[in-house]
C-alpha cells in the first residue's frame, strides 16, 4: 500500500491528532513555543500515532481516551529527535533547520526536555497505571540506546547483536509500545495487545535498519539531509558491520574510518560510501530487514479480521520498502 492512501482514509482522526499535538505544547513561553511549533510543523510520518490509532481499532474505538496515548507517543519521538540533533551538530532535518541550528544547543535541548515533560502530562489523563509504566520504562530504555550509540561510536569490532539491541532500544520499542498502549488505551484485552506489541516491535527494527540503508544509499533530496551523516558522527550501522567482515574491504574501510575520526567527520567521505554501496553489506542488511517485516505480519496472524488488521500489514510492508 501506499502510506498516502491510509492517511487519506484517517485523515479527520490523524488531523485531529495533530491539532492535539498544537495545543498540548502551547505555552505563554514566546520562545519556548516558537520553538516547539517549529519542530512540530517541521512535520513527520506520524507513524507511532498511527500505529496507536490502528492498535485501537481491536477495541473500543474512543479517541478522546486514544489521544492521551497517541499525542504523548509523537512528543516523545519528536523530543528525542532534537536532542539527538544536538548530539549530531545536525544542521537540517526533513530539509528544514533543526532548532539547535535556528536557535542554539542550549534552547534544543530545553526545548526537547520541555516536550518530554509535555508528553507526561498529557498522558497522566488516563488513570491506567500500566499505560504510565510502559511510558516511563520505555524513556529509560531509549536513553540507555543512545547512550550505547555513543559507546560503540568509531567501533568497528561492535557485533550485529550490539547494534541490534542498540536499536531496539533506540527505534523499535517506541513504534512497539505504540501499538500495544493503542490496544490497551481502547480496552483490548493483554493477550491481543502483547500480539500487537510484537508486531511493532519487529516493524520498528526493519523502520531502523531502513533508515540506517538510506543514510548510505539515499540522496540528499530524498533524506532531507546529506547522506553519511551516521558514518560523520560515528554511528556504525549493520551494513557498515556487514562490510567489515569482508576481507578484501575490511583494511581499506578501517584506514577510512580511522582518517574520518581523527576529522572528526569533517572531511570527504565519498569513498567510504563508495566501497560500502559497492559491497555486500547492503544486500545482507535489506535481507535481514525483511525478515523483520516477516516475523511482524506473522504476529498478526490470529489476531481478528479486521480492516485495521490489513492496514497494519500494509503500514509493514511500506516500512519494508521505503525509500524516504
Amino acid at each position: 500500500m501506499k502510506l498516502i492512501d491510509l492517511y487519506t482514509k484517517m485523515k479527520k482522526d490523524i488531523s485531529y491528532i495533530e491539532k492535539e499535538l498544537e495545543r498540548s505544547i502551547d505555552t505563554d513561553h514566546a520562545l519556548l513555543r516558537e520553538a516547539s511549533v517549529h519542530l512540530l510543523k517541521a512535520g513527520g510520518k506520524r507513524i507511532r500515532p498511527i500505529f496507536v490509532l490502528l492498535g485501537a481499532k481491536f477495541g473500543t474505538y474512543d479517541m478522546e481516551r486514544i489521544k492521551h496515548v497517541a499525542v504523548p507517543l509523537e512528543l516523545i519521538h519528536m523530543a528525542s529527535l532534537v536532542h539527538d540533533d544536538v548530539i549530531d551538530d545536525a544542521l537540517t532535518r526533513r530539509g528544514q533547520l533543526t532548532v539547535r541550528s535556528k536557535w542554539d544547543n542550549r534552547v534544543a535541548m530545553y526545548t526537547g526536555d520541555y516536550i518530554f515533560a509535555k508528553a507526561l502530562a498529557v498522558a497522566t489523563k488516563l488513570e491506567n497505571p500500566k499505560i504510565h509504566q510502559i511510558l516511563s520504562k520505555a524513556i529509560v530504555e531509549m536513553s540507555i540506546g543512545e547512550m550505547e550509540q555513543i559507546r560503540f561510536f568509531f567501533n568497528p569490532d561492535q557485533t550485529v547483536r550490539e547494534y541490534l539491541l542498540r536499536i531496539r532500544r533506540k527505534t523499535a520499542l517506541l513504534i512497539a509500545i505504540s501499538c500495544q498502549l493503542g490496544a490497551i488505551a481502547a480496552g483490548a484485552d493483554e493477550k491481543l495487545s502483547n500480539r500487537l506489541y510484537s508486531f511493532g516491535y519487529n516493524v520498528g527494527m526493519t523502520f531502523q535498519i531502513r533508515d540506517d540503508l538510506l543514510d548510505l544509499i539515499g540522496t540528499e533530496k530524498e533524506l532531507g539531509k546529506p547522506p553519511g551523516s551516521d558514518i560523520r558522527q560515528g554511528n556504525i550501522t549493520l551494513p557498515v558491520i556487514f562490510a567489515l567482515r569482508e576481507p578484501e574491504l575490511r583494511v581499506p574501510l578501517l584506514s577510512e574510518l580511522k582518517r574520518i575520526q581523527e576529522a572528526d567527520g569533517q572531511t570527504d567521505i565519498q569513498y567510504f560510501i563508495h566501497m560500502i554501496r559497492n559491497s555486500r553489506g547492503i544486500k545482507q542488511a535489506e535481507q535481514m530487514a525483511n525478515r523483520y517485516i516477516d516475523k511482524a505480519i506473522m504476529q498478526l496472524k490470529d489476531l481478528p479480521d479486521i480492516q485495521a488488521k490489513k492496514d497494519l500489514i500494509g503500514v509493514a510492508h511500506f516500512i519494508g520498502n521505503r525509500s524516504y
